[in-house]
């Protein structure tokens, strides 16, 4: 499957080059094209009430240590966006930090051969926009996920730590996908995929899936996705997982409220072995209160029959508050939060770690987070 995707790699600018250079130009001067770049960091202290020896935030991809200051994330990145006056788009860049290290990889199928490299790869494409109707766009490597309202950078989303609907499906995808705006409202997307999670190496058969996005008025947008493919080595068609997110957001100058839900279901090979859920979602609200101080709220659950998601057959809600300011200074930015987060974990391997010699397996059903984190960001653009 690797050798696949290597391999059309290879071929889209040959195939994609000739024919722009069949295509008619446009007489006149060659217009600007611009690069964007930046770079960031992300730095957090999570202290956790329950003290735990170990100082790990249990079952978690992001922001799994607590009780010290840690660097989550530091990257950089490039990119050109593709135009019909520049068809060819590129994305490449690099980052590291506790954030980078388990985000792509799967609890249960083991690595891709170059994970380990790999991981410090942020989304790192190549694309094209194609002259047929209103742009059709081709886009080939690593590319954020279709699936979830959020992303893997804490600077990007509402809240600084990131729900359990995120952490338990995909950031980014590795393969290739198109996307088509039908109309001024609708956009489709199809995408063919290495796997569930892109580090991962659970067998050489695709995944598949498709996006249609509908805005039926300005501030609201609508999201399907879709995800059907094994994810187990034995890639028989009933053994499959399918997965279903369904995503709704109001967004005003002032507020945004969003409802993102997830379904997925498989079949765990082995006799006797039971289907395995994961259903979660989570219903964040934010709000700019004055200039740049704002609140976010998120409620949200998650349910894990067989830990085949968080490793761990367990039930969870959770509650996360957040207070935040930002300062601006031309293409820099500084980002300070201080968040509260409630955890509570049942089932048969529910909970969280503690320092309590009394809990059983050293283990407690809830869990207080406070969190402070500071996030610096600078972006730019070069026209040429």
């Amino acid at each position: 499957m690797r050798s696949f995707f290597a391999t059309l790699f290879l071929l889209a600018p040959v195939v994609l080059g000739a024919q722009e250079s069949t295509s008619a130009r446009a007489p006149g001067p060659p217009p600007a094209i611009e690069w964007q770049y930046g770079v960031h960091t992300d730095v957090a202290y999570l202290g956790d009430l329950n003290s735990p020896a170990n100082q790990l935030f249990r079952s978690r991809g992001t922001t799994p240590k607590v009780d010290e200051v840690i660097v989550n994330m530091a990257g950089v990145y490039v990119r050109k966006k593709p135009s019909e006056q520049s068809r060819w788009g590129l994305e490449f860049g690099a980052h590291t930090g506790e954030d980078a290290k388990l985000f792509g990889f799967s609890a249960t199928a083991p690595n891709m051969s170059g994970a380990s490299w790999m991981l410090h790869l942020p989304p790192t494409n190549i694309s094209y926009l194609l002259p047929v109707g209103s742009g059709l766009t081709v886009q080939g490597g690593i590319f954020g996920s279709f699936i979830g309202y959020d992303g893997l950078y804490a600077k990007d989303n509402l809240s600084y730590t990131r729900p359990w609907t995120a952490d338990f499906t995909p950031y980014y995808m590795l393969g290739v996908n198109a996307s088509y705006g039908v109309t001024s409202k609708t956009t489709v997307a199809g995408f063919i995929l290495n796997g569930y999670w892109h580090l991962a190496h659970a067998n050489n058969v695709p995944s598949v899936g498709g996006q249609v996005a509908y805005k039926p008025s300005d501030p609201f947008t609508v999201k399907e996705t879709v995800l059907y493919g094994p994810h187990q080595a034995n890639t028989a068609l009933r053994l499959w997982r399918f997965l279903s997110n369904t995503t709704i957001e109001r967004k005003t100058d002032r507020l945004t409220t969003a409802l993102d839900f997830h379904v997925a279901s498989e079949q765990v090979d082995g006799t006797g072995s039971p289907r395995a859920w994961w259903v979660a979602g989570q219903l964040p609200a934010h709000l700019v209160i004055h200039g740049p101080w704002s609140v976010t709220v998120r409620p949200e659950f998650a349910y894990d029959s067989q830990g085949r998601w968080t490793t761990f057959r367990q039930t969870v809600t959770a509650l996360t508050s957040t207070l935040e300011y930002r300062a601006h200074a031309r293409g820099a930015q500084a980002i300070f939060r201080l968040e509260h987060r409630y955890d509570h974990s049942t089932g048969p391997d529910g909970g969280f770690f503690t320092d309590d010699p009394a809990a059983p397996g050293g283990l407690t059903p809830g869990q207080h987070l406070l969190i402070a984190a500071v996030m610096l960001t600078y972006d730019g653009s070069l026209r040429r």
